[in-house]
């Protein structure tokens, strides 16, 4: 299996739950121009969420890991094989997840949260006194507004997309920097996150539809 199959395979398992609210857009994306897609039935694919809080870890690659399995491949998350408490080297990492037989890794990484407020003021305009009639129908239509204050919580994720080979090093086929406004949960952020990545891929030709 190509190294531009197995991570194709990963993109393949992102897709989830079309309908859901897509509230995610993209700085930047890059592809390998060596990627093929292929369907990801029969391969293995594992799921880094990369987090200092390890409940959020842990929730965050099990919300991956059901996107990836959705589409037929057998996704799974790394918190136990690859525990946040031990420091891996990056060789020692790659081959424990190769030894569990993963072909494939995508890595998502939270890496910015700000916060963007919008302020519509109020207004009211001067009425039509002199009559009843002209004041009557003129301040139903120009009654006041009050001023509306929105505060929207816009988080950035960094997600990549590498080939686990295993006769060659990693290569690194996909990445992107994505921006999702108002993510309920950890889970809810990977799921929109995923479901974006997938659409965009295809988009790009990057995914088979």
């Amino acid at each position: 299996m190509s190294p531009a199959k197995a991570v194709t395979a990963l993109a393949m398992g992102l897709t989830l739950l079309v309908a859901c609210a897509n509230n995610t857009t993209f700085f930047s994306t890059w592809k390998s121009p060596s990627a093929q897609a292929i369907s990801p039935v029969g391969n293995s694919i594992a799921a880094v969420f990369v987090t200092g809080d390890e409940s959020q870890r842990r929730s965050g690659e099990d919300a991956l890991a059901r996107a990836i399995s959705a589409r037929g491949a057998r996704g799974f998350g790394t918190y136990h094989l690859l525990p946040s408490g031990q420091h891996f080297e990056p060789d020692a990492a790659e081959a424990r997840l190769k030894a569990a037989g993963a072909n494939a890794v995508v890595m998502m990484r939270v890496v910015g949260s700000e916060q963007r407020i919008t302020f519509t003021p109020g207004y009211v305009a001067p009425p039509f006194y002199r009559g009843f009639g002209p004041y009557w129908g003129w301040g139903w239509r120009n009654m006041y507004q009050p001023a509306n204050v929105r505060t929207d919580t816009l988080v950035s994720v960094e997600t990549l997309l590498y080939s686990l080979p295993a006769a060659r090093p990693s290569e690194l086929l996909w990445a992107s920097t994505s921006r999702t406004t108002n993510p309920s949960n950890i889970d809810a952020l990977v799921r929109q996150v995923a479901d974006s990545t997938a659409r965009e891929m295809q988009r790009q030709g990057f995914l088979a539809r």
